[in-house]
């Protein structure tokens, strides 16, 4: 849908909306929505990242398809959030590949840095079993190549989330000057979006647990997303002690399989492992009304590889002492690289720009 015909409709839904407010206790979009009168494309990208796409409100609407008005709050915001990530993207030109991107582009890219690496690889065919990853990638290759690429998703998605802030920041408040909203009020409000965000709380909305269809509520969409979230925080934490052990203490890797990094990445890729998969196979299963199908692309490429990153780095760590590491340890890498060179263009942006909007609203 062309920009100026989706702010239209988002500002067409809204609207209505904000006429019926019946949906008003399930999330934090509608109480932000009824501080509203209009509904400009600053707004709409704060309310659409507000958003947990938690389905009840499409469940719960007398105006949903087949009503004429058609509304259908979860797939608008969908298709906003999308334009969102493409507007705020740096840089710019690269904004593009939110709407490209798909499985295969994923899947191509891991393929192609892992044939790079083994190119570059010094031996595929070592002598000893002593697991050591140096003697296949040089350990001045590994750190140069993967720090550079990590500092440039980095800053790509610093910039995406501050352009995302001071577009959408001044516009949190009721229109009427002086007006103060009423969860403004509450107390602890700074450390509300913290709590909100570890707990996934509005992925459950106000039922019991978020909706796959109607009259269809599992707990399975949040303790996936609970096992992906906390699955890369843990495998972030192993990396960062690793590189502490190698380039504060000298403590070269392979670490011991009771040791702390070994420990928390092991603990982190059980749980990716789990929630990606998991997540893989219940977005197929979920009512289609409740997505925008044209990110299924976007969706199933960043799950493809966080599994497969995963995967393979388990998989390196039961089978670091065989002949098959080299191989293995050239295909995790490669895909590791893939991963971070699409983080700031895929669906992990999705959680930076909703952490940003439940601060915002506080």
């Amino acid at each position: 849908m062309p920009l100026a015909d989706l702010t239209q409709h988002g500002a067409h839904v809204m609207t209505v909306c904000n006429a019926c407010r019946y949906c008003e206790q399930y999330c934090p979009v509608f109480p932000a929505m009824e501080e509203r009168r209009t509904f400009g494309k600053a707004d709409l990208a704060f309310l659409a990242n507000l958003c947990h796409n938690c389905g009840e409100c499409l469940y719960a609407c007398q105006y949903a398809p087949p009503h004429e008005f058609g509304i259908n709050v979860p797939n608008t915001l969908a298709q906003i959030r999308l334009q969102v990530y493409q507007d705020y993207a740096w840089p710019r030109v690269l904004g593009v590949a939110f709407t490209r991107h798909n499985l295969l582009t994923g899947l191509a890219l891991a393929a192609t840095f892992s044939a790079i690496f083994a190119v570059a690889a010094q031996n595929l065919s070592p002598t000893d079993r002593s697991g050591n990853f140096y003697a296949v990638v040089p350990h001045g290759v590994m750190v140069t190549l993967f720090g550079l690429i990590f500092l440039f998703a980095v800053v790509a998605m610093a910039v995406g989330v501050v352009r995302f802030v001071s577009h959408t920041g001044g516009l949190t408040r009721g229109l009427t000057r002086g007006q103060t909203p009423p969860q403004i009020e509450t107390s602890g409000r700074t450390a509300a979006p913290f709590r909100d965000i570890l707990t996934l709380r509005h992925l459950h909305a106000s039922g019991a647990d978020c909706v796959s269809g109607e009259e269809q509520r599992t707990p399975w969409r949040r303790w996936l997303h609970h096992c992906t979230f906390y699955g890369f925080l843990l495998c972030f934490a192993s990396t960062t002690v690793a590189a502490i052990y190698d380039n504060v203490f000298g403590w070269r890797a392979p670490y011991d399989y009771a040791s702390l990094p070994v420990v928390l990445g092991t603990s982190g890729g059980v749980g990716l492992l789990a929630g990606s998969l998991g997540l893989w196979i219940l977005r197929r299963r979920r009512d289609p009304a409740l997505t925008d199908q044209t990110q299924d692309g976007l969706d199933e490429s960043f799950l493809a590889l966080l599994f497969l990153t995963t995967l393979t780095g388990l998989a390196l760590l039961v089978l670091r002492h065989e002949p098959v590491m080299p191989w293995l340890l050239v295909v995790h890498l490669g895909t590791v690289l893939a991963l971070f060179v699409t983080l700031p263009y895929g669906k992990f942006m999705h959680g930076l720009y909703r952490a940003a909007a439940l601060f915002i609203a506080r």
